[in-house]
């Protein structure tokens, strides 16, 4: 097993960036907060982040190449205790012998939930795949769940989605700060780029990379279905929030639809343009609260 960039024994900088060589800011990002690992049952040690107090608990699950920093907003207005966690491949968290599978996902996020008491879950994108299987294997596991952009669950994923991976992993690998910046550009909206919220959600995004790298083994997820009988979500005995959008072609309004369907009394929203936490931050984390806190 290769993993991309493993950090040094002095946690120093992983690469000597030759400048200029990524986005300015005009500052330096602020420090992020400190996180714990998590060893699981399985024995793969999971990085996590728990914030808040009380009760309810629940955890966040990011999506493909995300990181902690990229779902805190999200919970920003939950009550209780928020537990933000890597999966396997991604921050600090082990990267075993692949290849991976959504039950593999799966038992991650059920390890994070069981270690913490969650009695809610919020998945977006891959983490949403990983919500669904747990909740195929176990449909009450949790009380209420939040699918943000949901990823399909029958393995057949848009060319798009492909290449954008492909593209990351080998910029990743580079350990160049530019080819870096230019595979994650495509996550911001148009109106974003070259705004000093846009370069400084690049210069974030691109240092934590060059840290912690990505796992070569996350291409090997799809080699099968997340759900392999989507009709077992239909036993699914809480309540649930689907949240899609139109126009992001990595994550079509369909699947959304497509999942919303199969949740019994799933409230679905639909977005009517992409970049939804850049172009509608307030009402998707006053949506997501609401749902979460009734």
């Amino acid at each position: 097993m290769r993993r991309f960039g493993p950090p040094p024994p002095d946690g120093g900088p992983r690469f000597q960036r030759r400048e200029p060589t990524g986005p300015r800011s005009g500052r330096p990002t602020l420090p992020e907060p400190p996180t714990e690992m998590l060893t699981t049952p399985s024995g793969v040690r999971l990085e996590g982040l728990i914030t808040g107090v009380g009760d309810p608990v629940t955890v966040f699950a990011h999506g493909l190449a995300g990181d902690i920093s990229g779902t805190r907003p999200l919970g920003s207005a939950v009550t209780g205790r928020r537990v933000f966690f890597h999966f396997r491949g991604h921050g600090r968290s082990d990267a075993p012998v692949g290849p991976w599978s959504f039950g593999d996902l799966a038992a991650d996020l059920r390890a994070v939930a069981d270690l913490t008491g969650a009695t809610r879950a919020l998945g977006v994108s891959l983490g949403s795949a990983a919500l669904g299987r747990l909740l195929s294997d176990t449909p009450g596991r949790f009380e209420r769940v939040v699918f943000y952009l949901p990823a399909p669950l029958d393995g057949h994923r848009p060319a798009a989605a492909e290449a954008r991976l492909e593209r990351l992993l080998a910029a990743v690998e580079s350990g160049e700060a530019a080819p870096i910046a230019a595979a994650v550009e495509p996550e911001l909206p148009p109106s974003v780029r070259n705004t000093p919220a846009g370069w400084s959600f690049l210069r974030q995004r691109v240092e934590q990379l060059q840290r912690d790298g990505l796992a070569p083994e996350l291409t090997t997820l799809w080699h099968e279905p997340a759900v392999a009988d989507e009709s077992s979500l239909r036993a699914f005995q809480g309540r649930a929030l689907v949240l899609g959008c139109v126009g992001d072609e990595v994550h079509p309004v369909a699947w959304a639809e497509r999942l919303a369907s199969l949740l019994p009394g799933a409230e679905l929203h639909v977005y009517d343009r992409p970049a939804v936490l850049w172009n509608n931050r307030r009402e998707l984390r006053d949506r997501i609260s609401a749902f979460l806190n009734g």
